[in-house]
C-alpha cells in the first residue's frame, strides 16, 4: 500500500471529502473548535488493481492508532461469517 503515487486530483478530493465528513459527523464548527466525538478513516483504492495500493485520510487519528484499529478489525472480519450487501 503506497500513497506516494497519489494523483493530485484524488488527493484534493480526499481532503474535501474528509472535511465534509468531519463536519457531518462532528458539527459544522469542528475545524474551529477541534472538538470531535467521532473519528473516521477514509480508504480509497483502485478497482481491478493487483498492486495493493490504498490511500487513506483520517480526521486526526494517529497512524499507530489506525494500525491498531485495522489489526483489530481484521481479526473481527476473520471471525465473522460473510454477509451480503455493503454492511459488515
Amino acid at each position: 500500500m503506497n500513497n506516494d503515487s497519489m494523483e493530485m486530483p484524488l488527493k484534493e478530493a480526499m481532503n474535501r471529502l474528509a472535511i465534509a465528513l468531519d463536519k457531518i459527523l462532528n458539527g459544522q464548527d469542528v475545524l474551529e473548535t477541534g472538538i470531535r466525538r467521532t473519528g473516521f478513516v477514509l480508504l480509497l483504492f483502485p478497482f481491478n488493481d493487483a498492486t495493493g495500493n490504498c490511500n487513506y485520510i483520517s480526521n486526526g487519528a494517529e497512524r499507530e492508532d489506525i494500525m491498531k484499529m485495522f489489526k483489530e478489525q481484521i481479526e473481527h472480519f476473520e471471525k465473522q461469517q460473510p454477509q451480503g450487501g455493503y454492511n459488515g
